[in-house]
């Protein structure tokens, strides 16, 4: 598999976006080959799959964790989007008052994540078959949290599968949670907030939280990858 397109996404819409929404969405960044590498990984990971438990224990996904660090194209590729990310954390860790900035090279941030006990590598594969479905989750474990994390879609809805729609929800102080219903197709990606994000009031901005789940397959397969930037302890 080749490393997949490079070319900085991160633009003033992009960016407004993801401060308004706590999502942005790149349409077809992944091509076909890319598509394709990646389901032929899982498939062949999944000789000895390790399971996520759901909510109900009768529903499944087939998880597949990379390794640290993960196959050399996946590698390049994560280490190009953590530079076109890591200003805009730096900006939100800013808004939020907190002093710590992430460093221009994922691998200095890795060895950080090492020296403060975060060991565990978090990026993953999901399969989710007929009646499958992710409950709300969120990767803010740990001292060191990267905000922002990258989501991809390698099935086609409607077509590979019914349903599986990635869902994510924001809690605010004092208000309804609100849900996010995110339109992808196979090959977008999706640039969404791991944990938290700033939202501007009245005197100053404040953290909301926020959680993404994948809602109930209806029939088909529905494949997905979620890249992330930071280990868990």
């Amino acid at each position: 598999m080749s490393t997949p397109a490079t070319t900085s996404f991160v633009n003033d819409a992009f960016s407004q976006q993801l401060d308004e929404q706590g999502y942005a969405i790149v349409p077809g960044l992944l091509g076909d080959e890319h598509v394709y590498a990646l389901r032929g990984w899982l498939s062949a990971a999944l000789n000895r799959p390790q399971t996520l438990p759901m909510e109900n224990d009768k529903y499944r996904a087939e998880v597949f964790c990379f390794d640290e660090p993960p196959p050399a194209p996946l590698a390049i590729w994560r280490q190009t989007l953590y530079r076109q990310l890591y200003p805009l954390a730096n900006r939100w860790n800013k808004l939020l008052g907190m002093r710590y900035r992430y460093p221009v090279a994922l691998e200095s941030f890795v060895e950080q994540n090492h020296q403060a006990g975060q060991h565990r590598s978090q990026s993953h594969l999901v399969r989710l078959r007929a009646q499958g479905y992710q409950a709300l989750t969120h990767y803010g474990q740990g001292s060191l949290v990267f905000p922002l994390q990258v989501i991809a879609l390698l099935s086609e809805p409607g077509k590979d599968f019914t349903g599986g729609e990635f869902v994510m929800t924001e809690h605010r102080p004092r208000m309804q949670s609100r849900p996010m219903v995110l339109p992808l197709r196979c090959g977008d990606i999706a640039v969404i907030a791991t944990a938290a994000r700033p939202v501007k009031g009245a005197r100053a901005y404040y953290r909301v939280k926020l959680k993404h789940a994948i809602s109930r397959v209806h029939s088909g397969e529905r494949i997905g990858l979620e890249l992330l930037f930071h280990h868990s302890p």
